[in-house]
């Protein structure tokens, strides 16, 4: 074989394997072409997917976020008005224990009708003595209800007993057994009181 045939046949062979190379070529080619295709529909819905579920996880994150706020500030008020309620009436206890105080000074002084000088300087000390507890309690807002000639109220006022009387008009206050107090306006102790009502004839 001449040296012309064999640069013939190599030349043919070598057009043969680029022919064989380049038809390879594009059906690898044409085979990836589509698998990327797919991979990529397949990786954007599942991004779309993971999307929704971040968004419907800040979702619930954020309503969870409100509840645990609203919450708070619930906790919040509540609190400052159990502090608030503790400042203006945590002095009850100890009020209603200086009451009986005042009602036996009171008591004492009532039944201080004699003009003997010891009495007299007794009654008087006893009367001091309740005036310094009465500026005491102005100074805490403590209040007495004295409802002597006013209309009997039952939010404040609770009647021992009701006895006709044709000097004052029905459910009216004639006598005032105890006088009663209130803490920055809450009531710890209603005035015991006699109602007036009416005389039978002036009911007929």
């Amino acid at each position: 074989m001449s040296n012309e045939q064999q640069a013939t046949e190599a030349q043919s062979d070598s057009d043969l394997i680029e022919e064989v190379l380049e038809q390879t070529d594009g059906e690898v080619e044409e085979t990836i072409e589509p698998a990327n295709a797919d991979s990529s529909e397949v990786s954007i819905e599942e991004l779309q997917k993971q999307l929704t579920k971040a968004e419907q996880k800040a979702t619930e994150n954020l309503d969870k976020a409100l509840r645990v706020q609203a919450d708070m500030e619930n906790l919040k008020r509540r609190t400052q008005k159990d502090l608030d309620s503790a400042h203006k009436y945590g002095l009850e206890k100890f009020a209603k224990e200086l009451l009986s105080v005042i009602d036996s000074l009171e008591l004492g002084i009532q039944a201080a009708t004699s003009d003997v000088p010891e009495v007299v300087k007794l009654k008087e000390g006893s009367e001091l003595t309740i005036a310094q507890f009465e500026a005491v309690f102005a100074k805490f807002n403590i209040e007495a209800i004295n409802p002597m000639g006013e209309t009997f109220n039952p939010e404040f006022h609770q009647a021992m007993t009701m006895v006709p009387s044709p000097d004052a008009e029905p459910n009216t206050v004639i006598n005032v057994f105890q006088k009663g107090y209130v803490l920055n306006g809450r009531l710890i102790r209603p005035a015991m009181v006699v109602v007036s009502q009416a005389v039978d004839g002036d009911a007929a």
